[in-house]
């Protein structure tokens, strides 16, 4: 049917779902008037780069005005920005596993509130290269974990609960064809590793701790490699997760 998916039973029993974290709701606002048409969402950290995301798809798009009044869906929190450029909408989440979570949690309950159809979201942002040309973009088959392994691990009370982290292969290969016209940018299909934290979790040597020596680090940085990752980032196995349950096309660039 291309509906979005709740896999919450709980929700039903509700006389209003409040979501939270970005301002709106099922009783304050009509979901279906104002994102039943969305057909993209475009996810990254930053609120001023979703920002400038969003007019871009505004000028790309042909709408009319010039894109700079642009204004903030959620501008009544400052945990998230949203802005809209026709069946585009452009969203932060800030950084790490978390904060995407979060968000995710709540955008899923929008389009479903919405009755949104066939919608794809695609998290763009920046990430660090793993023996690949600096300025490249990766287009993510399969989001890793530490040890390299397709799995986002959750606890919900006190069981880790292991979910699969598949993207959308059909998704990456039409991204990847894509690429074609935009040959300044050096495109490629990788799996993108995911971590929880920037510095010891990536193996930088530069953090307020630091329990390994140079050498360990290019060593699981070639382990890493080898086993097909090409770039290190903090949200894509939670992304990768969320969407595969709930039925979203997803994709990381």
């Amino acid at each position: 049917s291309g509906l979005v998916h709740i896999k919450n039973p709980h929700l039903d029993a509700m006389e209003e779902d409040v979501l939270y974290h970005l301002d709106l709701g099922t009783k304050t606002h009509n979901l279906p008037a104002m994102f039943g048409d969305i057909k993209f969402v475009c996810v990254g950290g930053s609120p001023n780069r979703m920002r400038a995301f969003a007019q871009f798809m505004h000028k790309e798009l042909g709408l009319t005005g010039d894109g700079e009044d642009l204004a903030d869906i959620c501008a009544g929190t400052d945990r998230y920005a949203m802005y809209r450029a026709g069946p585009v909408l452009s969203i932060s989440h800030g950084m790490g596993i978390p904060s995407i979570s979060i968000m995710l949690h709540e955008l899923i309950k929008l389009l479903h509130h919405a009755k949104c159809r066939d919608v794809t979201i695609i998290r763009i942002g920046t990430s660090g290269g793993l023996g690949i040309e600096a300025g490249s973009v990766v287009i993510t088959d399969t989001a890793v974990d530490s040890s390299f392994k397709p799995r986002f691990e959750q606890v919900v009370l006190d069981d880790v609960v292991v979910r699969s982290t598949e993207l959308d292969k059909d998704l990456a290969e039409e991204l990847l064809a894509c690429s074609k016209e935009t040959p300044d940018f050096p495109t490629l299909i990788g799996h993108t590793m995911c971590t929880y934290d920037f510095y010891e979790g990536q193996g930088r040597l530069d953090g307020a701790l630091c329990s390994f020596s140079s050498e360990k680090k290019l060593e699981y940085l070639k382990r890493a490699y080898d086993a097909g990752v090409r770039n290190i980032e903090m949200e894509s196995t939670a992304f990768a997760a969320l969407c595969g349950l709930c039925g979203l096309k997803g994709e990381c660039c």
